[in-house]
């Protein structure tokens, strides 16, 4: 995927859901501060949004551009409806999120350190390999990621 692809999803999300706010928090929202994103972090074929005002919008998006929609099979790329609580993120993260504005609408994507605490919750091994991708890549400090981190709601188990 690259920022045009993410663009498109955005731009019909937008236009789908009748909502002017979509949010981005899967692995593509990288490339809402880094349009030029390392390709090893740029392999995922879905982008995982959620209209900002109107979350339960997000079965819309995902039955008209979702996976293995005429959209998909067009375009090679499709958006995932995901709930807002899908990703566990650190307190303050809707202030972080960072604009990509399109002629349909606003993507509002995690802001990287963001992404990675949640990859890092999720601890999937595609999640990790990403985060460790992310750092090596020098996208995000070691300092800012511990400090999001120790103000996500992880519990123990997770750590």
């Amino acid at each position: 995927m690259n920022r045009a692809q993410l663009e498109h999803v955005i731009r019909a999300a937008a236009t789908i859901s009748g909502e002017s706010e979509i949010v981005v928090i899967g692995s593509q929202a990288i490339l809402g501060r880094y349009p030029d994103a390392p390709s090893e972090l740029l392999i995922s074929a879905d982008v995982d949004v959620y209209p900002r005002r109107h979350p339960e919008r997000a079965e819309l998006i995902d039955g008209s551009i979702g996976e293995l929609s005429p959209f998909h099979e067009t375009y090679g790329y499709y958006a995932q409806g995901v709930g807002e609580h899908t990703a566990v993120l650190p307190d303050g993260w809707q202030a972080r999120l960072v604009p990509v504005p399109t002629n349909a609408g606003t993507g509002l994507c995690l802001e990287p350190h963001d992404l990675l605490v949640s990859k890092y919750v999720a601890g999937r091994e595609k999640d990790r390999e990403y985060a460790r991708a992310a750092v090596r890549h020098r996208l995000v400090e070691r300092e800012v990621l511990l400090e999001r981190l120790a103000h996500a709601p992880v519990d123990q188990a997770q750590a």
